[in-house]
């Protein structure tokens, strides 16, 4: 009874977002989850991993177009987000990621590949302008290869089609933005200054 009140869907404007675990491969030093229990009102801490079914109950109520970003890495748990992305996508709604991109270093093989056709638009967070700052900021499970990872992934999606972003907050200096802002260009992403939010 007490599972269910986690929050595995949650509303910011007219999307739905997926609350799929509270794991992650990082540690980041601005994350929310080092400051607060949730966004916008919604506690978001787990105490049970939902079921893809558990999301698309949930789902069939309020159809719209959705995005997997919770208080965790959403492709930690790669098969429940597929399937509820088929789901969106078989009802016609429109599916983004939020991800750090370490799905592939995590499983062990293509994630990017697998995610085509199911995920309209990633999102990876890049944070840093090299691998060394960018360790010193996401505390990876992976050390600094994990700004490889994350690189390499981000250069998978952009192959297979999907629109991909690489993002950073706005608290590196102007100097590392332009930086990231070359690296993003060089993978063939999309990029975006995102607002720290305290």
């Amino acid at each position: 009874m007490e599972a269910n009140l986690d929050t595995y869907v949650y509303k910011l404007g007219d999307v739905n977002y997926i609350n799929l675990t509270n794991r992650c491969t990082n540690d980041c030093e601005f994350c929310l989850r080092r400051t607060g229990d949730g966004v916008a009102g919604y506690d978001l801490w787990l105490k049970q991993e939902p079921t893809a079914g558990d999301i698309i109950k949930q789902l069939e109520k309020d159809k719209t177009d959705v995005v997997f970003c919770g208080y965790g890495e959403p492709t930690i748990r790669i098969d429940e987000l597929k399937e509820v992305a088929a789901y969106v996508k078989n009802y016609g709604g429109h599916t983004r990621l939020n991800t750090n991109g370490h799905a592939s270093a995590f499983h062990g093989r293509d994630i990017a590949q697998e995610l085509a056709g199911l995920i309209d638009e990633v999102s990876i967070s890049l944070n840093e302008a090299d691998a060394r700052k960018y360790e010193a900021v996401v505390h990876s499970r992976y050390g600094e290869d994990g700004f490889r990872y994350m690189l390499d992934f981000a250069r998978d999606c952009v192959k297979y089609g999907i629109h991909t972003t690489l993002s950073v907050v706005d608290v590196i200096s102007p100097e590392d933005i332009e930086t990231c802002r070359r690296i993003a260009q060089d993978v063939g992403a999309h990029f975006r200054v995102r607002h720290y939010i305290s």
